[in-house]
């Protein structure tokens, strides 16, 4: 049976979602940071804020297996190379999930104004490895648990930015560069999305047809964006990624450290 609000939603207002949807699917496939569109915009639809993560969550998910499938594709994610990486966000995702609903996330709030400006700083000023991953190049499997853990965590309990660190932490842990970054990220945020999706379906919190439409139109974002990402490759990804941290940056900053919604 379908929530009060949801048969309460006109077709203008689904269609605005759907709208905004798009084009944060296309930012997210990019450089992350698409859930600065989608949550304000499902809040202003009249969620109540205990759904508003789930429906996202369930729009959200859309639009990662459509971009993480298409660097898959494109041989920019060689998903043997992060079992471990894999194993661990799910995880930690999963936990993040179960534990929102009663663990006190306003330090974390506060905090992640500075950590998403101090990951736009390093990409503004630091000079990112441009040499392509060789494909058979081990990668340095003991980094991948602390790193994915505690990002499936955050992405579970909240989850604005976590493809932003997934890009920076990556290129800061392993001989990356941004192409190949950004399709583990975006990899990695599927994982995470999908993990906790699961949680909130368990525990009912997710309006369904409002996050249906939404993760429609993300996919078609996503796929878009992605294929841009590729053709354009790191000139391309850089200017939109730094773009979207300063954004992130000052939205969060807005909302968690001065209380504006």
């Amino acid at each position: 049976m379908p929530f009060p609000f949801e048969m309460a939603v006109d077709p203008t207002t689904l269609l605005l979602l759907a709208l905004v949807a798009f084009i944060a699917g296309f930012i997210d496939a990019i450089a992350g940071g698409g859930g600065l569109l989608t949550i304000p915009a499902l809040l202003t639809a009249g969620l109540p804020p205990h759904l508003v993560l789930g429906t996202n969550k369930l729009s959200s998910t859309f639009g990662a297996a459509i971009a993480s499938y298409t660097f898959y594709r494109r041989k920019l994610f060689v998903p043997r190379q992060w079992r471990n990486a894999l194993i661990g966000t799910a995880v930690g995702s999963a936990i993040g999930a179960v534990v929102v609903h009663w663990m006190p996330a306003e330090w974390l709030n506060q905090m992640l104004p500075v950590v998403v400006f101090a990951c736009g700083l390093y990409l503004l000023f630091g000079k990112t490895p441009a040499a392509p991953l060789d494909a058979d190049r081990p990668i340095a499997k003991k980094r991948q648990w602390p790193q994915s853990l505690s990002l499936g965590f955050y992405d579970g309990v909240a989850g604005p930015g976590t493809g932003a660190f997934w890009t920076v932490s990556t290129l800061l842990l392993y001989p990356l560069d941004l192409l190949r970054a950004s399709g583990v990220a975006r990899s990695m945020n599927f994982v995470s999305n999908a993990c906790a999706l699961v949680v909130f379906i368990a525990a009912g919190q997710v309006a369904w047809v409002l996050g249906l439409c939404m993760g429609l139109a993300l996919m078609a974002g996503a796929f878009l964006g992605a294929r841009t990402a590729i053709g354009g490759g790191s000139k391309f990804i850089r200017p939109v990624f730094i773009a979207v941290v300063l954004a992130l940056t000052v939205r969060l900053a807005w909302q968690h450290w001065f209380g504006q919604p």
